[in-house]
Order: C-alpha cells, then sequence, then structure tokens
C-alpha cells in the first residue's frame, strides 16, 4: 500500500510549490541550533552535443523547483544550490564528473542525465558513493530493471512505459507490420525490445530494424531499405538531433507522404528544427504544456508552471522541463520531511509517497524499483500549431494509466534487487 504523510509540510508541497509561495507559507521553518549551510545538488546534463536542448530545458525545471523551495525557506532552513556539471552525453565523462560531485563539491545527491548510456553509467558510480541519484531523463529500462540500485529512482517513463503506451494505439490506427529506426545504444535496444513484446501480443512482425550510431547525420542509406519492406507502420525511435535529420530526410524522399510514422515518444526540441511539411505522425508524449489531458483542467500548479516558465525563459516549458521540476520538487521534499540529506532515509522517504505535481493525475515512486509511476499520453503533431500559438504541436488522443502500461511488481521484482545496505 503507498505511504502518504500527513503533516503539514507534506500538505503543503502536495499543493504545490507554486501555490505555497503564492500564500507565502513557508514549508519548513529552522529551529534553534539547526545548521544554516548551503544543500548542494549535483547535476549532470548535456549541456553540449546532440542532446542539449533537453539539457538545457531539463536545467530550466530543476531551477524553477529550486527556486520555489528557497522562496519558502529552502528544506530544514537551508538554502538549496545546483551545482552544474556538463557531462558531454558521454559515460566516462558523466562518471568523473559525478565523482567529482560527491568527493569534492560535497553535493548530497545527484540529478539529471538525458542519455541511457550515461544515465546508467551515474547509476553505478552514485551507488559505489552510496550516494541518491534521480535520474530524470534517461529511459532504457535497466535503469528500474536488471541495473537498479535502492539509491536509483527514475522520474520520466521507462522504455517499457514508452512502448506499450504508443504501441497498441498506433497498431489500431495502422496495422501490424512495422519497420523500426533504432539508435544503436541502451535506449534503442530496451525500445526494440518493448515494442516486440507488443508485437507478439497482437501477432505482428517486424519488417526491417536499423541501428543508426548516435549523432547520424545521414539516414539515406537506412531510408532507402524501406520500400522493399513495404510497412505498415515506420517507427523512429532516434531522439534530438537525429531524429530532426531523420524526419527532414524521410520528406525528402517521399516517404512521409507514403508511410504512416509514429514513435514511441517525441519532445518539442527536436520538432522544432523540422519544417512543418516534416512534422506528423502519432508519437508517445510524457507531458505537454498545452492541453487539459495532461495538465488537468483545474490543477492551477500546473497553470501556473506553464505561465511563470514562458514569462522567465520565454518558450513554452517541454516535457523535459517538466522531469527537471518534478525531480528536484520531490527530492528536496523528501529532506524537509525526513529533516536530513542521508540518502537511505530520502529513498526510504520517496518510495511509494504518493504525490500531485504539474501533470494530470497522481503519482509515486514505486517502492519495489523506484520507477515514477505516472500516466503517458498519445498526441498526434498538429503540422503549424494553432493559431496565436506556432508551438502547440501536439493533439493529445489518449491518456494510459501507469499500472496499464509498465511492468507489474512480480515481474520487476524477478530482475530488480535494490540491495539496501
Amino acid at each position: 500500500m503507498a505511504r502518504t504523510v500527513l503533516s503539514r509540510r507534506s500538505f503543503v508541497t502536495l499543493a504545490g510549490a507554486g501555490t505555497a509561495a503564492a500564500f507565502g507559507i513557508p514549508a519548513y521553518l529552522p529551529r534553534i541550533g539547526e545548521a544554516a549551510d548551503t544543500i548542494k545538488i549535483g547535476l549532470l546534463e548535456p549541456y553540449t552535443g546532440v542532446y542539449a536542448g533537453p539539457g538545457e530545458n531539463e536545467t530550466n525545471g530543476f531551477q524553477m523547483a529550486v527556486d520555489a523551495w528557497n522562496k519558502r525557506g529552502g528544506a530544514m532552513g537551508r538554502k538549496v544550490e545546483l551545482v552544474k556539471e556538463d557531462e558531454q552525453n558521454d559515460p566516462g565523462v558523466a562518471a568523473q564528473k559525478a565523482r567529482k560531485l560527491v568527493n569534492q563539491d560535497k553535493v548530497v545527491a545527484l540529478v539529471g542525465t538525458v542519455s541511457s548510456a550515461v544515465s546508467l553509467s551515474v547509476a553505478g558510480v552514485s551507488n559505489s558513493l552510496n550516494t541518491l541519484f534521480i535520474d530524470s531523463g534517461g529511459h532504457t529500462d535497466d535503469v528500474t530493471g536488471k541495473s537498479c540500485h535502492w539509491n536509483v529512482f527514475r522520474t520520466c517513463h521507462s522504455t517499457w512505459m514508452e512502448t506499450h503506451a504508443t504501441g497498441y494505439s498506433l497498431q489500431k490506427r495502422f496495422g501490424k507490420k512495422w519497420f523500426f529506426i533504432t539508435p544503436d545504444y541502451a535506449y534503442g535496444h530496451a525500445l526494440e525490445s518493448g515494442f516486440k513484446d507488443v508485437l507478439a501480443h497482437i501477432g505482428g512482425t517486424v519488417v526491417g530494424n536499423e541501428l543508426t550510431p548516435l549523432g547520424t547525420t545521414d539516414f539515406s542509406s537506412y531510408l532507402t531499405k524501406i520500400d522493399a519492406a513495404k510497412p505498415d507502420l515506420v517507427l523512429v525511435f532516434v531522439q534530438g538531433d537525429d531524429y530532426t535529420n531523420c524526419l527532414k530526410q524521410m520528406n525528402q524522399f517521399g516517404l512521409l507522404k507514403k508511410y504512416p510514422v509514429g514513435g514511441p515518444q517525441v519532445e518539442l526540441e527536436p520538432l522544432y528544427g523540422l519544417p512543418p511539411e516534416a512534422r506528423g505522425g502519432y508519437w508517445g508524449v510524457e507531458w505537454y504544456y498545452k492541453s487539459e489531458k495532461t495538465l488537468g483542467k483545474n490543477n492551477k500548479l500546473a497553470h501556473a508552471f506553464v505561465a511563470d516558465y514562458m514569462k522567465r525563459f520565454n518558450k513554452p516549458p517541454t516535457a523535459r522541463s517538466c522531469f527537471g521540476y518534478v525531480t528536484a520538487d520531490r527530492l528536496i521534499n523528501a529532506m524537509a520531511e525526513t529533516k536530513s540529506t542521508e540518502s537511505v532515509k530520502i529513498a526510504h522517504a520517496l518510495e511509494n509517497t504518493r504525490f500531485t505535481s504539474i501533470f494530470n493525475g497522481s503519482a509515486y515512486y514505486r517502492k519495489e524499483d523506484h520507477q515514477l509511476m505516472w500516466p503517458m499520453w498519445v498526441a498526434k503533431i498538429r503540422p503549424n500549431g494553432t493559431p496565436g500559438d506556432k508551438d502547440d504541436l501536439f493533439d493529445v488522443v489518449d491518456i494510459n494509466a501507469p499500472e496499464a502500461i509498465e511492468q507489474t511488481v512480480a515481474q520487476k521484482e524477478a530482475v530488480c534487487k535494490l540491495g539496501y545496505p
């Protein structure tokens, strides 16, 4: 059963950081003699390279949550500070930076990452250092699966959740013969496995699967194989700049007019780099700034977050912004609730505690694998946006409850052994 903390501070946090700030209610008042030094959180993001855009937007979300908490007095009366490092989308560099943040900068926890390979690297290092790590943006199943650790949590959806949220929706619309464009690293292989599981249940087939290196700029050798395969649907798994390049070239080759296209997820960042004629299809959506299906009609915190973000950064928040905000907010809330920065105490506080945030519905980090259980959506792309908002590119058509799209507790317990000290 989920554990819910009913203290005054928990109630204020569940109402939302923005709401509490609006009424000037401090989440925590320091006790006499309590330490007032800064709480440092290490933020690892790719500020250069193919995932720089998502990394920047996650950072924006992190900063908004930290600023909201600091406006209310921080955690335990202590200011919270983000110590940022560019992990350069390189697992080796990320491992070095993670050790630096813990050993030299004295951070009490690590957060961030976009690439699944980097997420797994930081997860391993953080476990060796007994330091809490919340993976905000790396999706591969292994993070909360066979490579899980007691100190590692994940906010974004797993690849299993992405594939099962979109796979059945896409099959109903287009058919069962699928062609994959797959990034050749942990994330891509996990998506491949998830979609093959969907196909096994619906009696479908993979008619092509092209493995592409991260950072591919010329997809022509992979795309020329699509016509021969004659698929019902082309599924594009690549992300970031690779997604933009792939869709541009599919449009140039005339493939978008011949075959339906879709995928496990799409983000606003790469869509902005596409001309309208190269935007289309049905895709998984992890959060969206302009839909009652994702925000909730009466969720004041969510709508205030969108408005504040646009005012502050002069652009709409993306799913990455949501990942950053939720991750930081829950981490700091756990510190405030436990009155501690000790990783084991924070980890137990995060487990199964239900909360509401800047999305439609409630959520919790599942105790058995530390995956955030929250809804996922499917959207049809609007190539030109809507009147008055050229950035409004998603028409959200489906919503999926987390328990319906993630592996069961029994399935996860068979592969995930958290191993608390």
